[in-house]
């Protein structure tokens, strides 16, 4: 029998504790995991590919079924080269559903193969985004505790004026 492959897809922008959380989730009921940086161009990201690619091999190395990766395209065509049999999506809050249920159907038509497994993060991180941490590191607020030790740093490093 094959490994049972999730891909975990996101802008990651930074990683946080909550990305963190459904990482650690995921990795538990699959035999691998693949954090996949969506590179899009619709949006300008404060760290590269490369920055956020790090961040996650910093937070996961000690979760041996993970890796960082990054992809551009359709998402299921990305999940079909790898052999995956399923797409990880975070739930924070009933705001995010009705989008998160339109790209799981969408994907779905797209193909049927692959399988849209929602989790639920920790209750402590059902606030968290990275749009919000961005913001709050920006105003010098402390994150610390939101995300890992690499990414406060590096966050500090940006917002330094």
């Amino acid at each position: 029998m094959s490994d049972r492959i999730a891909i975990y897809p996101g802008t990651f922008d930074p990683f946080t504790n909550g990305h963190l959380d459904i990482t650690e989730r995921a990795a538990k009921i699959f035999d691998k995991v693949l954090v996949t940086i969506a590179r899009n161009t619709k949006k300008s990201p404060l760290f590269s590919v490369e920055e956020r690619t790090v961040f996650i091999e910093d937070a996961t190395h000690h979760i041996s079924n993970v890796s960082a990766d990054s992809f551009e395209g359709l998402l299921v065509s990305y999940a079909q080269k790898n052999n995956a049999i399923a797409v990880i999506r975070g739930l924070r809050a009933v705001s995010d559903f009705e989008f998160e249920f339109q790209m799981a159907l969408m994907n779905r038509r797209l193909n049927k193969n692959i399988t849209t497994v929602f989790l639920m993060p920790n209750e402590k991180y059902t606030y968290l985004n990275s749009s919000i941490i961005r913001e709050v590191a920006e105003f010098g607020g402390n994150v610390e505790k939101l995300v890992t030790p690499l990414v406060a740093e590096k966050l500090k490093e940006k917002f330094r004026k």
